[in-house]
């Protein structure tokens, strides 16, 4: 989970954030929330399955959303799996954040994973950024 270092420099930007482990939660009222972001490292090049179904069964219609990915080798397909679920919900898409994960899988746990040490401390601070301007 490196993309949750992300998160924790986000909410020590903004404590007002609510996160949520959609592996603890599986339901959960986002209609409050005026903008809703989902983040997850890549599997299989998309999100992880656990927070795609979350999106699927909790995102409300015409939210606006912004998406974070870590990834051993990023690349923005990605994040289709994710935005489909809120095209699907007329959902407005305010932004996507990309970096550089640790991986570990398949072959890649044979060497001990890729990109070690990622995200770094630019990246992270990058993540704010991208937080801050949306």
């Amino acid at each position: 989970m490196q993309f949750k270092k992300l998160l924790d420099a986000i909410k020590a930007y903004d404590p007002d954030v609510v996160l949520i482990d959609v592996t603890d939660k599986h339901e959960f009222n986002l209609l409050e929330f005026d903008r809703i972001g989902f983040a997850s490292g890549s599997y299989f090049s998309k999100f992880a399955e656990q927070l795609l179904t979350f999106a699927k069964v909790n995102l409300p219609s015409q939210k606006d959303v912004f998406f974070i990915c870590t990834a051993g080798n990023p690349l923005d397909l990605y994040f289709n799996s994710i935005a489909k679920i809120a095209e699907a919900k007329y959902c407005n898409e305010l932004g996507r954040y990309l970096c550089k994960g640790f991986g570990t899988y398949g072959p890649f746990r044979l060497v001990g994973g890729i990109q070690k040490g990622h995200p770094d401390a630019d990246e992270i601070s990058d993540a704010v950024e991208f937080y801050k301007n949306l």
